[in-house]
């Protein structure tokens, strides 16, 4: 057992990586998992598939280190180097493992697929490593220790890395001298800004306990508050804090832990027996697409209806050509027209409907790009708010979609207050 917190680093290999073909989401995975032992990746490091460069920046990480994720290389192809690298700076051969050669049989049978000379390369390994069961891929991990140092290697898929990630956090904690145990609660946010947040709490809670860590994960379009603790003595200090973030920011917490938007908007939904539907211009069917992400959406929302040119708009949801050419397909008249259209045809409680510019072109003097028109709500109590959302589409989009869920969520909790968003994008 160690009696202090292990120096971790992580080395990401691949051209893929490099060039931006594929994003590395990998090592945000592994600092995730490793926090909940209060382990931070202290140094990162991605190198491309050069033998002469891995193998420099393994010998010098195991000289540094404590413990060395190395992820990917693990796989069948010329340009998987993992295994021979870390031989080469362990100064041993590769052998074929016998226990990655039964993985790879048993792989190979429950797939029908013959054991070629290819996939047999994945169960040469360097002499003296001990594997890692990898339960979905045909690749095992594998570890060894060199100068003191474990280093740990790892499959770049993110599903295989995610379901060994459970023995590896597991095998790590047991091998502190006291093993942190990190307690996190996450709060979900929409609305909040990431710095503005960060100042409301230091201006109203300027007395913030040390032993409750405050941190964010700004994202699109939820923002993450996270209040950690490393010791269960600190639990009363910790709901102090929550209770002090929910008096300041109430309505805009959707939710803890993983909570969506969409998510959210269902349950409130299910909860009442009430369903919803959607008509969207804009967003291009997004706001359906997030609620249908959520398994099991089918018994809260109806349907989608992506009415995108205004003969659509009329001929499916019975918008009038009058408002069309009056007002223009971004305006309250049309919105309105498209939630009650959504509702009448698929037989809904409720509907949000939007119609926007999303850009780059297409603004106008009283219509600039970002200019949207929502509507939300039931048929007696349908409400419309025009706002504007200048930034890049796809955040528009995005964006947008989460405001049209965000105040459908408002309105069945019944709050009447308007969001901040709402003063800070109110059009001009």
């Amino acid at each position: 057992m160690t009696n202090h917190t292990p120096r971790v680093q992580l080395l990401l290999t691949g051209n893929e990586i490099m060039s931006g073909d594929t994003v590395d989401s990998n090592s945000a995975l592994i600092a995730k998992r490793l926090d909940e032992l209060a382990i931070s990746v202290y140094r990162k490091v991605t190198v491309g598939d050069d033998p002469a460069l891995l193998k420099s920046e393994l010998a010098s990480m195991a000289q540094a280190a404590d413990v060395v994720i190395i992820n990917g290389g693990l796989g069948p192809t010329v340009d998987d180097l993992t295994a021979e690298i870390l031989a080469a700076v362990a100064g041993v051969e590769l052998a074929e493992h016998p226990e990655a050669l039964a993985h790879l049989e048993s792989w190979c049978a429950g797939r029908n697929l013959p054991l070629n000379a290819a996939n047999r390369k994945q169960a040469l390994l360097p002499a003296g490593c001990h594997v890692i069961d990898n339960p979905i891929g045909s690749a095992v991990g594998f570890e060894m220790t060199v100068s003191d140092c474990r280093i740990i290697c790892t499959p770049g898929v993110p599903g295989e890395l995610r379901a060994m990630l459970d023995w590896i956090i597991s095998d790590l904690a047991r091998g502190l001298q006291r093993p942190v145990e990190r307690d996190i609660l996450r709060l979900q946010t929409f609305g909040l800004g990431e710095s503005s947040a960060q100042q409301l709490i230091s201006d109203q809670i300027p007395d913030w306990p040390q032993e409750v860590e405050l941190g964010f994960r700004a994202g699109a379009p939820q923002m993450e508050i996270k209040l950690s603790i490393d010791r269960n003595e600190d639990q009363p200090a910790r709901a102090h804090c929550l209770a002090q973030l929910e008096a300041l920011f109430g309505d805009h917490i959707i939710g803890q832990g993983d909570t969506l938007l969409a998510g959210r908007v269902l349950s409130l939904l299910r909860e009442r027996k009430a369903t919803l539907a959607t008509a969207e211009s804009c967003t291009g069917g997004l706001i359906a697409s997030m609620l249908t992400q959520i398994p099991g959406s089918s018994d809260a929302f109806h349907a989608g209806f992506v009415t995108y040119a205004n003969d659509i708009k009329r001929d499916v949801l019975g918008v009038s050509q009058a408002d069309l050419d009056t007002h223009g397909a971004v305006s309250e008249e049309v919105v309105r027209a498209m939630a009650l259209g959504a509702m009448d045809r698929a037989r809904a409680n409720y509907a949000v409907a939007v119609s926007g510019i999303a850009g780059p072109g297409g603004g106008s003097d009283d219509k600039p790009v970002g200019t949207v028109w929502l509507a939300w709500g039931e048929r007696e109590h349908l409400r419309t708010r025009c706002l504007c959302w200048p930034v890049e589409r796809s955040l528009f989009q995005t964006m947008i979609a989460a405001a049209a869920l965000d105040m459908i969520r408002r309105m069945l909790l019944g709050i009447d207050e308007e969001p901040r968003y709402f003063r800070q994008r109110r059009a001009r």
